[in-house]
């Protein structure tokens, strides 16, 4: 990737960040003339969390889409479409309003383990490198599935206000987080993509074969269930926290690899750069709902991804028909 690439990533993110800060500005300058320690409160206790949840859940979409994608070998395995977000969604919702865990930590824990069950059910049913139909009616049996399960767990809560929160954890949302929420996602998903990042040279060499993986000392299964693993727990955290959010695990990636022209380990950190950016610029069109409405940020992420979704495979089918 060339130096302007990278400074153009670079900032990218920290323009988002900014603005992820500041906007709407307006009620900020009349909180600021009013009362200044206030607005640094608002700043510090509202604003910075769903910053940096939005860069970080962002960055882990990216991240994880990208992985996958090299550990598939598709380009269509991204977390939502593997169904590990909805799998995650499945498990924090379990763990919160079933099994009654309220601590930010052990409920990403759920939600990692739900990622990871889901993933594991996709290796099960399609397998590692399987044909993208197979793969994509595997995962979307998984996601529609846990979908269904979560949906269900939220009808049929103790809490009678459990299925108002359904929108959050199927769409996604970052309103009214916490810096410790933020915390419980960030830190364990900052770890998990660390270790995948690390594994970049070796997902490099999976797109040559597992044969040739093996012929310069890695372990093929094992690098896949690592990817896996990491994968769930990274992804899992986050949507514990602020539910699951389609297409950015797809968009990211595929972007990515155009920048290290198809190299699937080296577009790792790129799409996490990328990732960032797309949904930290979802949050912020979020924003301009009107006073007293939210939309969850999965529906920006949905309408943008969905062409370019429907425009890769197509893409897919005309390279195996010519």
């Amino acid at each position: 990737m060339s130096r302007r690439s990278v400074l153009l990533l670079a900032a990218g993110i920290a323009l988002a960040a900014a603005l992820s800060l500041v906007l709407p500005i307006g009620s900020l300058l009349e909180t600021r003339r009013a009362d200044p320690g206030l607005a640094w409160m608002l700043i510090r206790e509202l604003r910075l969390p769903r910053t940096l949840l939005a860069l970080g859940y962002g960055a882990v979409l990216g991240l994880t889409g990208a992985a996958l994608q090299a550990t598939f070998a598709n380009p269509l395995a991204s977390p939502d479409i593997t169904g590990s977000s909805s799998g995650a969604a499945l498990g924090a919702v379990a763990g919160a309003y079933w099994l009654g865990i309220s601590g930010p930590l052990a409920l990403a824990a759920c939600g990692a383990l739900g990622a990871l069950v889901a993933l594991a059910v996709l290796i099960a049913l399609a397998g590692r490198r399987s044909e993208t139909a197979t793969l994509l009616l595997a995962g979307v049996a998984i996601a529609l599935a846990a979908s269904a399960g979560t949906s269900l767990l939220l009808a049929l809560a103790p809490s009678p206000f459990a299925f108002y929160d359904s929108f959050e954890w199927l769409m996604g949302s970052f309103v009214d987080r916490s810096m410790p929420q933020a915390l419980a996602a960030l830190v364990p998903a900052s770890i998990a993509s660390i270790l995948l990042v690390r594994r970049a040279q070796a997902l490099d060499m999976m797109a040559l074969g597992d044969d040739v993986l093996a012929s310069i000392g890695y372990r093929p299964r094992r690098l896949a269930v690592e990817v896996v693993t990491l994968s769930a727990i990274a992804v899992g955290a986050c949507v514990s926290v602020c539910g699951a959010i389609a297409f950015v695990g797809l968009i990211a990636p595929f972007l990515a690899r155009a920048m290290v022209r198809g190299h699937p380990g080296r577009a790792l950190v790129p799409a996490a750069a990328i990732g960032a950016i797309l949904l930290t610029s979802a949050d912020l069109l979020v924003r301009l709902a009107p006073a007293g409405r939210s939309i969850p940020v999965g529906v920006i992420t949905t309408a943008i991804g969905t062409p370019l979704f429907i425009w890769i495979v197509i893409r897919m089918r005309r390279t195996v028909t010519s």
